[in-house]
C-alpha cells in the first residue's frame, strides 16, 4: 500500500490528473478500474477520479510495491550543467534572463532547453525533489524564440504557473523589448495587422486585412536611440503571437538586424561585419506585472529589468539616449 499526501503543488486538479501523472505508465483504463474496485481511495472514501484535490487530502494506493514500480517511472533528462541568469526567485516563480540560442522549451525529445535546465537547477537547490516530479514539473508561462534573449517567466509551483499562465493569456502583463533596426526612426507608433502561420515552415505572415485563421496583432515602438546608422526601438508587445515582433517590423519596413527569416540579408552582413552580430537583435528587457490573484498578490505591479546584452552595447554604447 502507498500513500500520498496531496500538497500545494498537486491541490486545485482532479484526482485522475494526478493518478495519471504519478501512474505515469499505466493506462486510463487500469486506473479507472482501481477507482471502481476501491483499489484507490481518497480521504478513506470511494472515488471516481472527479475530485479535486485539497492540500492535505491522502490518497490511498492498495497496489503491490511491484505494480506501483511497473506503472511509476520518474524521468529526468541529464543534461549539460548550465548557470542561469536568474533576475528573482520566490517559491512560486522564476525570472531567467535567458541567452540568445538557448531554447525556451524543447522542439525535439533529444533537445536540452530552458525548462530542462531550470529543473535540473531547482533539483540541484533543493527546491524540488525527484518524488516531487512524479506529480507536478515546473515550466515556462512564455516563450522567446531560440535567438531571442532577455526575461522569461517560470512556474515553480503549480499556483504560480497557473497565475502567471493566466496573466500572459490575458495580456495583462506589460511586456517591452528592445530591438536594433537599420535606419533612422522617428516618433512613437502602435501598428496593426493580421498574422498567419505556416505550421510546415514555422513562418508567418502580417497582412494588412483579415483571413480564413489569422489573428489580429497590435505592436507599439519607438525611437529610444540612434547611433551609426541603426536606431534602438522600444517596442511594447500587446499581443503575443508567434514571431510577432520580428514579422511586424519587417512588414513596416524595419526589419530586425541579424534576422536570418524576416530581415534583410544586406543589412544583416553589414552589421556582422562592422558589429560581429550573429544573432537576432531582439531582447525582451522588461516585464511589468498587473494586479495580481493570491498567492502571487506581492507581485502585483512590480517592474523587472535585464541589462542591455554586449551586442547592443557594442552598437549602440552605453549611453542609450545619444542622438544624432
Amino acid at each position: 500500500m502507498k500513500e500520498i499526501k496531496v500538497a500545494d503543488n498537486e491541490a486545485g486538479q482532479r484526482l485522475d490528473k494526478l493518478l495519471g501523472k504519478y501512474l505515469n505508465l499505466a493506462g486510463k483504463g487500469f486506473i479507472y478500474k482501481m477507482l471502481r474496485k476501491k483499489n484507490i481511495t481518497l480521504n478513506g472514501k470511494k472515488c471516481d477520479g472527479t475530485e479535486r484535490l485539497e492540500a492535505g487530502d491522502e490518497i490511498r494506493l492498495f497496489l503491490s510495491d511491484e505494480t506501483i514500480r511497473k506503472f511509476s517511472q520518474v524521468f529526468v533528462q541529464e543534461v549539460k550543467k548550465t548557470r542561469l541568469d536568474i533576475v528573482y526567485e520566490d517559491r512560486h516563480i522564476l525570472l531567467i534572463n535567458k541567452p540568445a540560442g538557448m531554447l525556451s522549451q524543447k522542439a525535439k525529445a533529444e533537445d536540452e532547453s530552458l525548462v530542462e535546465y531550470m529543473t535540473d537547477y531547482l533539483l540541484d537547490t533543493g527546491a524540488l525533489t525527484r518524488e516531487d516530479l512524479r506529480t507536478f514539473r515546473p515550466g515556462v508561462c512564455n516563450r522567446l524564440d531560440r535567438n531571442t534573449s532577455g526575461l522569461v517567466v517560470a512556474g515553480k509551483s503549480l499556483a504560480g504557473l497557473q497565475v502567471m499562465a493566466d496573466a500572459f493569456k490575458s495580456r495583462s502583463l506589460g511586456k517591452y523589448y528592445y530591438c536594433a533596426v537599420k535606419g533612422r526612426v522617428e516618433g512613437k507608433r502602435t501598428i496593426h495587422g493580421f498574422l498567419t502561420k505556416d505550421e510546415s515552415s514555422n513562418q508567418v505572415t502580417v497582412l494588412e486585412e483579415a483571413v480564413f485563421g489569422s489573428s489580429p496583432i497590435s505592436t507599439g515602438y519607438e525611437p529610444a536611440a540612434w547611433k551609426n546608422g541603426y536606431t534602438l526601438l522600444r517596442v511594447q508587445l500587446i499581443t503575443g503571437r508567434t514571431h510577432q515582433i520580428r514579422a511586424h517590423l519587417a512588414s513596416a519596413g524595419h526589419p530586425v538586424v541579424g534576422d536570418m527569416k524576416y530581415g534583410d540579408p544586406k543589412v544583416n552582413d553589414e552589421a556582422r561585419k562592422a558589429f560581429d552580430i550573429r544573432r537576432q537583435m531582439l531582447h525582451s528587457c522588461l516585464i511589468e506585472f498587473p494586479e495580481l490573484p493570491e498567492p502571487l498578490a506581492y507581485l502585483s505591479g512590480k517592474r523587472f529589468e535585464t541589462p542591455m546584452p554586449r551586442e547592443f552595447v557594442r552598437m549602440f554604447g552605453r549611453d542609450y539616449a545619444q542622438k544624432k
